[in-house]
Formats: structure tokens, C-alpha cells, sequence
């Protein structure tokens, strides 16, 4: 599945990092090491247990800091492949934090890349979000700064490459709504901010599923967005529970109603194939031309733009109920 041997992972006892790294397991891909960095020790303690070193020789615990440029050069020592899945995410916190964000999100993603660089990483894969797609909050915003890194980094050197996985709401992963709201379900009353609004979703094995073909089919400076349904937030809620009365509590600061993870801008670099949007850097017919073969893709239409709202499919109220009990329960 993948010809990579050493793996990190960054913010690995995360939700999509403890997932990830159990596929890779259960893939019974034969790694050298697989080292799991995040700075959070209870986590790691916890997640010993489950993934004792006694039992997987291969992987190693790193406690460190994306925002530490020494720790991340010694733990990227005889890696071949990244996964840069850390960041500070809430929405709220960053409007009041801003400077927090940017440490984590925009200094430590510049910290990944100098790492990889001086120790001769192979390739990185760093995680992205639809709010960084004309971003409207602060979050969004480290994550565009951060994207754009990514981007440029390739410029430095042949000999690394750097892509970006985009995409949506993550279901039941921590943060997300659905927790939420099935606890104020509990009480018959759940609360949203506006009746409007739509979102993206993704499940954590699709999600998964995304990486594991920009670590395989990746030639450098991509962004890869997956072809994903949209939901009504009212829709969801009620999916959660049907009975429970809806109050509209207003946006909260930098929260959009609708989400984006292409721009009208953007599709003028943007190919397709059957599973995944792919964001160019603008490029040469020429060049545009190798990604298009090796992709088995074709361009997208002008002005075109990958809205939660105009999307072409939207999840029913029965869908997301299969959906929460898969994933969720």
C-alpha cells in the first residue's frame, strides 16, 4: 500500500492520527518506524496501551511540539513520510487567541517544512480545512498561510515533496457537532446558529482514505479535495433527534454559513477525476498536462467553485442517521 518504511505523524493522538495510524496497522505494511508526535503525554500514555511497544516494535512515542523547530529536527531523524495532522482547530478560540493559532498553525507548519528539509524528508502530507478557502476566522486563515507554506515549499528543493489533503467537517471526531448535539437531544433541546447553514461531511475512513492516495499518487504542490456530500444543519439535528425542539442562538464570531474548499478563483487550476478535485499552482499547458495523465484526470470549468451550498449532493435526514450510527455509536 505504501512504499514508505518510516512514517511520523504529527498530532498523532488525535482523532484522525489514533485512525490512521490503526489502518496503517491493519494494513500489515511493513514499517521501519512509525513515530507518533504530539505533545499531549496522557494521550500518549493512553495510547500506549492500546499500541504497546512491546507488541509494535516499530513504533515510538515522541512527545514534542510543532511550534519546537530542534525537538521536530530530532524526531524527523530517518523519517521518509509526514503526515502534518497538527493544529489548533476551534473556530471561537481563535477569534480570542489569535496569536496562539498563528504560533501552532503558521510558524509550526514553516517549522515541518525547514525540519523536512534539513533532514532530507522524503514527502509531506499536511492537513487542511475548507475554512481556508476564502477564509472568513482567524482559523481559517493560519490554515490558508499554512497551505500556501506547503505550497511554496516546493520551490526550495527537488529532492521533497510537499502536498495538502483539504477537506470538510470530520463526523463524530472531537469538536465535531453531532456530540453536541446529542447531548442537548438529552435535555429536548438543541441548539444551532443559524437555520441556513450547510456543511460539508467527510467520515475519519475517508478522510483516511484521502491521505493514503496523496501519500501514493503525489508529485508535489497539490491540493487534494475530496468529491463529498454536503448536509443541512437543521437536517442533522434532526437526525439526531427528531422529537427535540431547534433554537436559533445566532453566528458566532468568524463561523460562515455556508463552506467553500474551491474558489471560482482557484478552478482555473483545479482538474478532476472521479474521486478527488486536485488545486494546481498555476503552471504551463505542458506541465498542467502531466498532472492531467497521471491523475487520469481533466480540467474543470471555468468560474466553477465547490460550495456546501451549491453542491449536487446533499445527505437526507435517513442517510445521516446510517451515517452517525456507523461512525459514531
Amino acid at each position: 500500500m505504501i512504499k514508505y518504511n518510516s512514517i511520523l505523524v504529527t498530532g498523532g493522538t488525535g482523532s484522525f492520527g489514533k485512525e490512521f495510524i490503526k489502518t496503517l496497522i491493519k494494513s500489515k505494511t511493513k514499517l521501519k518506524r512509525l513515530v507518533i508526535f504530539s505533545r499531549d503525554e496522557w494521550k500518549q500514555s493512553e495510547m500506549a496501551k492500546e499500541f504497546p511497544t512491546s507488541k509494535y516494535p516499530f513504533i515510538r512515542y515522541f512527545l514534542g511540539d510543532v511550534r519546537d523547530y530542534e525537538r521536530l529536527k530530532r524526531a524527523f531523524k530517518d523519517i521518509d513520510l509526514i503526515v502534518h495532522a497538527a493544529a489548533l482547530k476551534q473556530v471561537p478560540a481563535a477569534e480570542y487567541n489569535p496569536i496562539e493559532f498563528i504560533k501552532t498553525n503558521i510558524i509550526g507548519a514553516q517549522n515541518i517544512i525547514e525540519a523536512a528539509m534539513e533532514r532530507g524528508v522524503k514527502k509531506v502530507i499536511a492537513l487542511s480545512t475548507d475554512k481556508a478557502a476564502a477564509p472568513l476566522n482567524l482559523y481559517g486563515a493560519t490554515k490558508l498561510c499554512s497551505d500556501k507554506l506547503f505550497i511554496a515549499a516546493n520551490n526550495y528543493s527537488g529532492k521533497n515533496i510537499f502536498s495538502i489533503c483539504r477537506y470538510g467537517n470530520v463526523m463524530g471526531t472531537r469538536g465535531s457537532v453531532i456530540p453536541l448535539f446529542m447531548n442537548q437531544a438529552k435535555k429536548g433541546k438543541i441548539t444551532i446558529t443559524n437555520r441556513n447553514m450547510t456543511r460539508f461531511n467527510i467520515t475519519l475512513a475517508e478522510s483516511i482514505e484521502l491521505v493514503l492516495y496523496a501519500m501514493k499518487k503525489s508529485l508535489g504542490s497539490e491540493i487534494f479535495v475530496p468529491k463529498i456530500p454536503s448536509y443541512k444543519i437543521t437536517d442533522l439535528a434532526k437526525s439526531v433527534s427528531e422529537k427535540s425542539k431547534i433554537e436559533i442562538i445566532g453566528t458566532r464570531p468568524g463561523e460562515k454559513i455556508h463552506e467553500e474548499m474551491i474558489t471560482s478563483n482557484d478552478s482555473v487550476n483545479t482538474i478532476e477525476n472521479s474521486k478527488y478535485f486536485i488545486i494546481l499552482p498555476s503552471l504551463e499547458n505542458s506541465k498542467i498536462n502531466k498532472y492531467l495523465k497521471h491523475y487520469s484526470a481533466k480540467k474543470t470549468k471555468e468560474a466553477f467553485s465547490y460550495s456546501s451550498e451549491t453542491n449536487g449532493k446533499f445527505l437526507s435526514v435517513k442517510e445521516l442517521k446510517k451515517l452517525i450510527q456507523k461512525n459514531i455509536f
